[in-house]
């Protein structure tokens, strides 16, 4: 008897027949989003093609259960290959009957009753199978609520719905499983996960880091600063915490050791610097593609107002690692340990071109992301010619595609459930209603409801992908958030925001734990490591509420003035949380220090000003007795 460890099974690792036969399928899944980014066919078709790859090939690449024996574990059983072929049904179905259905207005026929159960079903499965049982059981609800909320008194009440309504909803429709979630996924998601890892296949992830590692490496703890800058650059084309983790942690982690950083700092350093590539446009992840259809913005008005609170962040980690290492007394790599930058450029310059012509094409010309994932993904393969070092060969090509079609199946399975969610919160009304008994407990207290929110963002991101976590918060909560006064794109990004950072916060900390196992250190205290070191990140959001001009929603005096003061607060709050300056710092300058960094926050001349004059007697007195000292490491 082998013995279950989990419900939720990682990735298998095909080989053999089946392993080519997958890997086909992906390609084919890869090539077909790339024509038609330039040949577009009809929303409902694209939309029903890409679920069913992706829910065809989740069934196969993710076990049914998770066993101990590992080569157990590889075997595709013949019920996942049935499941697989059964999945497509229902979007074959609606490719070639969804004029029928259009007519017939949410009438629905013995077949659509059996595939829409079918697809319910099957992807209630997914994602148990994808991301475990916290965002399943939500949908699992969900659907129990839309039959018996009959049942519940009160504003949360409704007056119950049939299967054929259900099904009609979630299924026929385009406010269901095939909504924005599924239609982002399919347009634009699919095809920046291809740039990114074209990007990364080609050798642009150890670009960013061989950069990163010039310009900081000899600073006090610059391995830690080279993991910071690092992964704030390859962040800006990955969008995913773990896979940040995993391209530069294997290099950072030891480096960080080797000038004497503990092994747990180092881990939880790279945890939180990979996390805020995330927040890092021009790529944010898929939740950053569904916020411009929620608030009905463009990509670039999101990227543009992302930039500042993502700058931000990864100011507040660069303090905290620099006052760390002080505190710690370490040094930084000698040069003959780091990479020239001359060298660096002169061999990795083509990796610049991909991100240019992205930046080109959504920031200058304006074309829409679909047309400027695509070029810009050819212009990787163009680029790497350049260069013999970074020439990409068939098999180089092939394993990309391969790989971008594994990395999207987790994008589906979380857009895909998530569509259930917002079918049934339209269908029954508990939008408007949850949102409205929110606005009442918070008592018209928006600080208060703010806190409520980033609470259940935290909670809800440590069991769920970040799309998940988006996208069930924006539909309960951003409403609420917007009733309050925060505007449309302050409300999204600060869910977006927080979900995000739920990777460093325990007691589930994805990428604190993907970097322990890098670092061989404890998976748990590496997260709480990554929560204290990543502390001052979680003031950001509230500041571009409090202060809408960073987030672009302001004169251009304001977005200057706002960006200045609340760097300021940054270092300030990261000054006090870490009690270094330029020197230690006794308590009662801590607190003062404390005290400017929330006066910064609070937006205002008078706060402002008190909130610099504070900083100021702290930093002339230790700036005056550190020119007397010589030979300070910085």
């Amino acid at each position: 008897m082998k013995k279950v460890v989990s419900d939720e099974g990682a990735r298998r690792e095909l080989k053999g027949k089946v392993g080519f036969i997958v890997g086909v399928i992906a390609v084919i899944w890869s090539l077909f989003q790339l024509v038609v980014a330039v040949y577009p066919i009809s929303t409902n078709t694209l939309r029903a093609i890409h679920l069913s790859f992706g829910l065809a090939l989740g069934l196969i690449i993710f076990p049914l259960k998770r066993v101990q024996d590992k080569s157990d574990q590889r075997k595709v059983l013949f019920v996942d290959v049935i499941l697989a072929l059964i999945s497509i049904l229902p979007g074959i179905y609606i490719c070639l009957f969804q004029q029928d259905v259009m007519m017939r207005m949410g009438e629905v026929t013995p077949i659509e009753r059996i595939l829409g159960i079918i697809i319910i079903a099957l992807l209630i499965d997914f994602s148990r199978r994808v991301m475990g049982w916290s965002v399943t059981i939500v949908a699992i609800i969900a659907i129990i609520y839309a039959f018996f909320g009959f049942l519940i008194p009160g504003p949360l009440g409704h007056k119950g719905f049939s299967l054929d309504r259900i099904i009609s909803q979630l299924y026929l429709t385009n406010e269901g499983i095939y909504t924005i979630p599924i239609g982002v996924s399919a347009a634009f998601v699919y095809l920046f996960m291809l740039f990114g890892t074209f990007l990364q296949y080609s050798g642009g992830g150890d670009f960013f880091l061989n950069i990163a590692s010039a310009g900081f490496g000899k600073l006090r703890g610059g391995p830690a600063k080279i993991a910071v800058i690092s992964s704030g650059l390859f962040g800006m084309i990955s969008g995913s915490a773990v896979s940040n983790v995993m391209v530069d942690g294997w290099l950072t982690i030891p480096l960080m050791q080797k000038v004497g950083f503990r092994a747990q700092l180092a881990a939880a350093i790279e945890a939180v610097a990979s996390t805020g590539g995330q927040l890092m446009p021009p790529i944010m992840g898929a939740a950053a593609f569904i916020i411009p259809d929620m608030i009905g913005k463009t990509y670039l008005n999101v990227i543009l107002a992302a930039a500042i609170p993502g700058i931000l962040y990864y100011m507040a980690l660069f303090f905290m690692v620099d006052f760390e290492a002080a505190n710690l007394g370490l040094k930084g790599l000698s040069q003959e340990e780091l990479p020239s930058f001359k060298k660096t450029m002169k061999e990795g310059y083509p990796f610049i071109i991909p991100i240019a012509v992205l930046i080109y094409s959504i920031g200058i010309i304006g074309t829409s992301p679909t047309i400027a994932g695509f070029w810009a993904t050819l212009s990787v393969l163009g680029a790497t010619l350049l260069r013999k070092s970074t020439r990409m060969d068939l098999k180089k090509i092939i394993k990309a595609l391969e790989t971008a079609a594994y990395g999207a199946v987790v994008v589906v399975s979380a857009c895909a459930l998530g569509g259930i969610l917002i079918g049934i919160v339209m269908m029954t009304g508990l939008g408007m209603n949850l949102s409205t008994i929110i606005v009442d407990l918070s008592g018209g207290n928006t600080v208060f409801l703010l806190l409520l929110t980033m609470i259940t963002s935290l909670i809800l991101g440590m069991g769920m992908t970040t799309t998940a976590c988006y996208i069930i918060l924006a539909i309960l909560v951003g409403p609420a958030l917007i009733k309050m006064g925060v505007s449309p794109m302050g409300a999204h990004l600060f869910i977006f925001y927080f979900g995000i950072i739920s990777c460093i916060t325990p007691p589930v900390a994805l990428a604190a734990y993907a970097a322990a196992g890098l670092g061989n250190t404890d998976p748990m205290k590496t997260g709480y490591t990554a929560f204290r070191i990543g502390v001052t990140g979680f003031i950001i959001p509230f500041m571009f509420i409090y202060r809408p001009a960073l987030i672009l929603e302001g004169s251009f005096l304001m977005i200057i003035t706002s960006f200045l003061a609340t760097s300021l607060g940054v270092y300030a709050l990261c000054a006090a949380t870490q009690g270094y300056l330029l020197g230690k710092l006794i308590l009662i300058k801590r607190v003062i220090l404390f005290i400017a960094a929330l006066l910064l926050i609070v937006p205002g001349f008078i706060t402002d000003a008190i909130g610099l004059f504070l900083v100021l007697i702290i930093f002339l007195p230790q700036m005056y007795q550190r020119s007397k000292r010589k030979n300070q490491p910085y």
